[in-house]
């Protein structure tokens, strides 16, 4: 791991620390600069805050080639090297793909930080959002992952937190046109807990986004991180159920991002493929629920 840098007035040792994976498979490079950029902005925010010590970020590269590899450690090079405001970071080129949770959990079972924060290469953060995360997982030990509001691009909002999923309600949300979509709005709408998630007040949730998911580091170890035969898709959801057994999850408002990721349908055949054989393993190991 190469220190690139002092933060300035250094945080006491006791204050927690926090490690960062984020996961890249010819992620594009302009997206994943802005994401490392809030990133950065959002530590130095939390560590002004008085609520993070020491800061770790993986940047996990799943076997996408030397030309991509040396162009990705360029960028976090140039994103947290050229600040006073540096943390320590790490880059780790896998030669196979080893899929999503797998590429997480090099940085999450290799981690002893007190927190570990769980993010998509197509995310940009609020400027606060990790020191509203902290603070509220400093504060409630019971807490072991906190979900953030989302919106799109375009600015419309987004609904990460999920009710146990139908295959009727995956199936229409992921694949139907969006006349039939219509038609079953209301199935729809209770599996996005949009009842729930839809103000702005914190509430309890049983499953989460992997997009971003900041966990308490020993509760993430102890249920050893993601099932990495997911590969893609559904290994949050998994997740979600086996930390529940530890404690909360909680959807907390003031924790805000911009996603700008998409459905497994819009991505093509491949994805598809991976969205239903995950689909398929996680109702087979949790319980099927047809309707």
């Amino acid at each position: 791991m190469r220190n690139t840098g002092k933060l300035p007035g250094m945080t006491p040792t006791h204050l927690p620390s926090l490690a960062v994976s984020v996961v890249l498979h010819h992620s594009p490079l302009p997206r994943l600069r802005q994401t490392l950029a809030s990133l950065l902005v959002a530590l130095q925010e939390a560590r002004a805050d008085g609520v993070l010590g020491a800061a770790r970020v993986w940047l996990i590269d799943n076997a996408s080639g030397e030309a991509y590899r040396n162009a990705a450690q360029e960028l976090l090079d140039d994103v947290f090297g050229a600040t006073d405001d540096a943390v320590l970071t790490r880059f780790v080129p896998l030669e196979q793909n080893v899929g999503f949770g797998g590429g997480h959990n090099r940085a999450l079972l290799d981690d002893d930080s007190d927190y570990h924060l769980v993010l998509n290469p197509d995310v940009v953060l609020g400027h606060d959002a990790l020191a509203a995360g902290l603070r509220l997982l400093s504060r409630d030990t019971g807490v072991v992952a906190v979900s953030p509001r989302s919106s799109s691009p375009g600015g419309a909002r987004e609904y990460l937190c999920k009710r146990y999923p139908s295959v009727l309600v995956l199936a229409l949300r992921g694949f139907a046109p969006a006349w039939l979509r219509r038609r079953f709005a209301a199935q729809i709408a209770a599996y996005e807990m949009r009842d729930v998630c839809r103000g702005n007040a914190p509430a309890e949730v049983p499953l989460i986004s992997g997009c971003f998911m900041l966990l308490r580091g020993r509760a993430a170890r102890r249920v050893r991180g993601f099932d990495a035969q997911y590969f893609m898709y559904f290994e949050d959801f998994d997740l979600s159920l086996r930390l529940r057994l530890h404690g909360r999850l909680m959807y907390v408002p003031t924790v805000s991002i911009v996603h700008y990721g998409g459905y497994a349908a819009a991505k093509g055949w491949r994805h598809r493929r991976w969205f239903l054989r995950s689909g398929g393993r996680f109702f087979s190991q949790h319980g099927w629920r047809w309707i």
